[in-house]
């Protein structure tokens, strides 16, 4: 059976805010330990992102243990509170409703004056005992949570599949890109350009990652993570919708499969882990965690 290799791991603790490359991270079925346990928030409970504040990319988040602490250039850094602060709030991720906790006034005065916002934001987790159902039941199970991820649990990408597209910004002349701009959890090579479109899952002795659907990428991989300046060409977007658009929607870029794990919550996930490859074609009794 082919194999795949773990090239890269990433929790991104803050949504939107830079990622934390790991060694080795716990699997939780709602994502690796830690990622996305924290989400900005507007007044009026929407959630914000880079899609409309790219300074987001700007903010640090760093991790003691489970305490975290945000940093920026030019700004003192400021510890978050262990405990939230006040009533519960109801806020939305896309279509699904969450339950969740301030961390308080001073974190949302660095906030709104890091990112330079006119309005005032906060800092927010979930409520301990809510379990976010995911709007594509369908397509995850409906048993699947997460905490504040668009789409699923999981985002994996391919390195071949980013070798591929920046060959092809080179041939156009146009700048390639880092693997940083698609914001995955963990990174595999192994095997072809696109071909985890065809992958059903991903089988250690330890642990299984089930491949549910293409991961249809936004605005974002157009924002230098660096820099947070957006590419005024629509770069990688465009090149990236030629050549590997979602099925039945040409003009929309895929990149990356969203999964979710079927087997092992609470195993240890490690760069260098290699994993089985069933394809969907073959999916058999044969691609299950030994």
């Amino acid at each position: 059976m082919p194999q795949a290799t773990i090239t890269a791991l990433n929790i991104y603790p803050v949504k939107s805010m830079k990622g934390i490359s790991l060694g080795r991270a716990e699997l939780d079925s709602r994502g690796l330990e830690l990622d996305r346990r924290w989400m900005v928030i507007r007044e009026d409970g929407r959630f914000v992102t880079q899609r409309e504040m790219h300074r987001l990319a700007l903010i640090t988040p760093t991790l003691n243990g489970n305490r975290l602490t945000l940093g920026m250039d030019g700004q003192d850094s400021i510890h978050v509170p262990d405990r939230p602060e006040g009533q519960p709030l109801q806020t939305r991720v896309w279509q699904d409703e969450c339950t969740v906790f301030s961390c308080g006034s001073t974190v949302s005065d660095w906030l709104t004056d890091a990112l330079q916002s006119r309005s005032r934001l906060h800092l927010v987790s979930m409520a301990p005992d809510y379990a976010r159902r995911l709007a594509k039941s369908n397509l995850l199970g409906s048993q699947t949570t997460t905490v504040f991820a668009d789409s699923a649990p999981f985002l994996v990408t391919n390195q071949a599949s980013l070798d591929a597209l920046n060959r092809e910004l080179c041939e156009r002349a146009l700048q390639p890109v880092p693997m940083d701009r698609f914001r995955p959890n963990i990174v595999i090579s192994g095997i072809g350009a696109f071909v985890e479109h065809e992958v059903a899952a991903l089988s250690h002795p330890s642990f299984r990652f089930s491949f549910r659907f293409p991961c249809e990428r936004c605005v974002i991989p157009t924002i230098d993570q660096g820099t947070a300046e957006r590419d005024a060409d629509m770069q990688p977007f465009k090149t990236l919708a030629e050549i590997n658009p979602v099925r039945g929607k040409p003009r929309a870029p895929a990149f990356g499969e969203n999964a979710v794990l079927e087997a092992a919550d609470g195993t240890t996930i490690t760069v260098g882990d290699a994993l089985e490859v069933c394809f969907r074609e073959t999916a058999s009794a044969a691609c299950t965690a030994g």
